[in-house]
């Protein structure tokens, strides 16, 4: 559970990193990330068994 938790920490910070190097404006960016960190709360929510 531990180590799953982790690894899904790890995915949401490497994708929020790639996000920044793509060439997008601000706001599509902003939006991106909004989504990112949503999905990897749920996630790891999951792991946590809340959901």
């Amino acid at each position: 559970m531990l180590v799953s938790a982790l690894v899904t920490f790890l995915v949401v910070i490497l994708i929020l990193y790639l996000i920044n190097m793509l060439p997008l404006d601000g706001r599509a960016k902003q939006i991106a990330r909004v989504v990112v960190i949503v999905l990897g709360v749920i996630s790891l929510l999951k792991y946590i068994a809340v959901f």
